[in-house]
């Protein structure tokens, strides 16, 4: 069974930075991702890194100012959020699958965690 457990999302003020983590246990996939979902909105893709490789992704809404990393031996993937913006206010999902920016490309999800920009 793998589970994704997410952490560092929190109230911010615009132009500031947050860093989100997810955890993953169990068996490793080909990429992970980062999804977030606004209310009323569909869900959306944020970036993805590939868990070997130097292949990574990212939505054009957050091309610039976000950065996807990885620590291998930690099981772990970051999502470096700078010059935040009150639109970016979401949950933030990470993911597991073969990759790619649609929903279904990833088979496991984790809860998510909330982020919350103020103007």
């Amino acid at each position: 069974q793998v589970q994704l457990v997410e952490s560092g999302g929190g109230l911010v003020q615009a132009g500031d930075s947050l860093r989100l983590s997810c955890a993953a246990s169990g068996r490793t996939f080909a990429s992970m991702g980062w999804f977030r979902q606004a209310p009323g909105k569909e869900r959306e893709f944020v970036a993805e890194i590939a868990w070997t490789g130097g292949y990574t992704g990212y939505g054009a809404s957050v091309k610039g100012r976000f950065i996807i990393s990885r620590d291998n031996a930690k099981n772990t993937v970051y999502l470096q959020m700078d010059s935040l913006k009150p639109e970016d206010t979401a949950i933030y999902y990470c993911a597991v699958g073969r990759g790619g920016s649609s929903r279904s490309g990833y088979t496991y999800w984790g809860q998510g965690t909330q982020v919350t920009v103020s103007s």
